[in-house]
């Protein structure tokens, strides 16, 4: 018996951002599939209803894969189906499975049972933000979570600037929403006044906000980016 595909489904980074985050393809897809692998189920159900889903919400099977579920997932459990020739989608709580993003997992485990894995278009904070920072695309590097100590943070931060200075290579990293002003407020002290930093906030909601400036040009502007979603880049 032919296998099932394991679908990768983005969904929406912001409330309000469904019609953005789709494509017909998506509605094609999602009519057709039955079941879920989420990390949100609440969001999920949701996306799925705007996106088109005809499948009655109390028919769906929902495989949880959040955060105090991983640990006791039982892979046989979630791939039994496919096995039989049914498909499955796997949707994060928010832009693309896989990318900075614990689905990861489930994607390796599904290339270890020989599942083919099919990659849907869909919002990704950091590509949205590199395409609309105005750096190097040609070589980039997201980092993730910068280190919470003050003093780690603001060397890590000279290491990045200075491999962006050497190998011109965009630097993207993000923070827990509630420390972004913390971080902006260390990167203004410590690169250098030339290099080039880009905020990019709220991406694919109606108060999207992106700006490139320079550090000194960032000095005399103001931000409040306390408990909002943000994404930063460097360039030096």
């Amino acid at each position: 018996m032919e296998k099932g595909k394991l679908y990768l489904i983005p969904v929406p980074l912001a409330e309000g951002a469904e019609r953005a985050s789709y494509t017909p393809l998506h509605h094609d897809v999602i009519a057709k599939i039955s079941e879920y692998i989420v990390e949100n189920e609440k969001t999920a159900r949701k996306f799925l209803k705007t996106a088109g889903l005809t499948v009655p919400q109390s028919e769906l099977i929902i495989h949880d894969f959040g955060k105090h579920a991983r640990e006791k997932m039982d892979y046989n459990q979630v791939f039994a189906n496919v096995l039989k020739g049914k498909d499955v989608g796997l949707m994060s709580e928010a832009g693309c499975p896989g990318v900075a993003d614990p689905g990861a997992d489930i994607v390796a485990e599904a290339h270890r049972r020989n599942i083919q894995v099919v990659p849907l278009v869909g919002p990704s904070s950091i590509l949205l933000a590199l395409m609309a920072s105005g750096f190097n695309g040609q070589k980039f590097t997201f980092h993730g979570y910068l280190p919470i100590d003050k003093s780690d943070r603001s060397r890590k931060i000279k290491e990045l600037e200075a491999q962006s200075r050497r190998e011109k290579i965009t630097q993207i990293f993000i923070e827990t929403p509630f420390r972004n002003n913390q971080l902006f407020e260390e990167l203004l002290k410590v690169a250098k006044p030339e290099t080039k930093l880009c905020v990019a906030v709220n991406l694919t909601a109606p108060d999207e906000f992106v700006e490139s400036r320079t550090i000194v040009g960032w000095q005399s502007r103001k931000l409040e980016l306390h408990k909002i979603p943000a994404i930063f880049l460097l360039f030096a």
